[in-house]
């Protein structure tokens, strides 16, 4: 059965001629832009091609407003984002409203760059000395350059990890199983920190390392008993000179005071002494000028200055009285005067 029976091409031609490309395009132009029939109908014969054209306007534009509007992006003042366009790398958004081009560009990370990160590793090391250690290591860092971050280590974690292990084994391996154990502790991390810093430079993995600290350390457990006397012994003999320390610092200022005030006191006795001695060779010169003047007054007058000064402190005298007995005189006033004395 023949289902063409006119033999006509769908542009009413008969198929003795393949169909005219040009042609076809613009019998497609019209049905489409021209109420389909190709010919104009009077007065309405532009109404269907400006609604075709009204309706295809407003699509490309809601569609390039959607498009406007997936690529909007709001970043994070602590956030950063790594854009690629079409596979490579293009830029890195920093935080406020940023613009992409969706489809063309695409997200390839994004990472919050002031959040610290912290990792622990535990391990085994061998001092300078030849012992093994075991050791904890805690890790806080943060990314400094996301680029590099993202593009120039496969995984990060992974890298600091084995480059703090790295650091770690070095530094150990240089200094002695006490010095890790006891006050040494504080400048093997700040080593630790200098050559991890070192290393991740080298990789430009983007990381900042903020703080290393070694948490644990401690001997094995086949000597750790041993260690532990050790350490005890140390700790006293550090206690017993800080106590020795302390006690020079407070015995020695009062022992420099009570010498200064020895040598004031000896000075102030010698100052006396010597006034003193000036004084009685003043007056035996005194003396002997009166003596050499009148040589009997004199010694009268130094008899009686003799009696009076035993006389003034002695509280009995005794009297010899011619022809009887000797008379004891017991002077009152010197006797209430010296028990005054006393009682003061």
């Amino acid at each position: 059965m023949n289902w063409n029976p006119n033999e006509k091409d769908p542009w009413g031609r008969k198929n003795n001629n393949p169909p005219d490309l040009d042609e076809a395009i613009e019998q497609l132009r019209k049905m489409f832009f021209s109420g389909g029939s190709g010919k104009k109908s009077g007065s309405g014969g532009g109404t269907p091609f400006k609604f075709g054209f009204k309706f295809f306007s407003y699509l490309l534009l809601g569609a390039f407003t959607l498009y406007i509007f997936l690529g909007i992006r709001i970043i994070n003042e602590a956030d950063r984002e790594v854009v690629f366009t079409l596979g490579k790398y293009n830029r890195v958004l920093g935080p406020g409203l940023q613009f992409h081009f969706p489809v063309v560009e695409e997200i390839y990370a994004s990472e919050n760059i002031s959040r610290i990160r912290t990792f622990v590793l535990p391990t085994n090391m061998l001092t300078k000395d030849e012992n093994i250690v075991d050791v904890e290591l805690n890790v806080q860092y943060t990314i400094s350059d996301l680029k590099n971050y993202s593009l120039n280590v496969e995984d990060p974690e992974i890298t600091i990890r084995q480059a703090a292990e790295s650091a770690l084994r070095h530094v150990v391996g240089e200094n002695l199983m006490d010095d890790l154990l006891t006050s040494g502790a504080a400048a093997i991390s700040s080593g630790i920190l200098l050559r991890l810093d070192e290393y991740l430079a080298i990789y430009e993995a983007g990381i900042s390392v903020q703080q290393v600290n070694i948490e644990q350390r401690q001997p094995p457990a086949e000597v750790i008993d041993s260690f532990r006397d050790v350490v005890a012994a140390r700790e006293d003999k550090e206690r017993l000179r800080n106590d020795a320390e302390k006690y020079a610092l407070s015995i020695v200022p009062v022992a420099r005071g009570d010498a200064q005030r020895q040598l004031q006191d000896a000075e102030a006795y010698k100052q006396k002494v010597i006034a003193i001695a000036e004084g009685e060779a003043n007056r035996f010169e005194a003396l002997l000028t009166e003596y050499q003047k009148a040589p009997e007054v004199t010694r009268e007058r130094l008899y009686l200055d003799a009696l009076e000064e035993v006389f003034s402190t002695s509280t009995k005298v005794m009297i010899d009285v011619e022809g009887g007995n000797n008379l004891l005189y017991l002077p009152i006033d010197q006797i209430m005067k010296k028990a005054e004395e006393d009682d003061e």
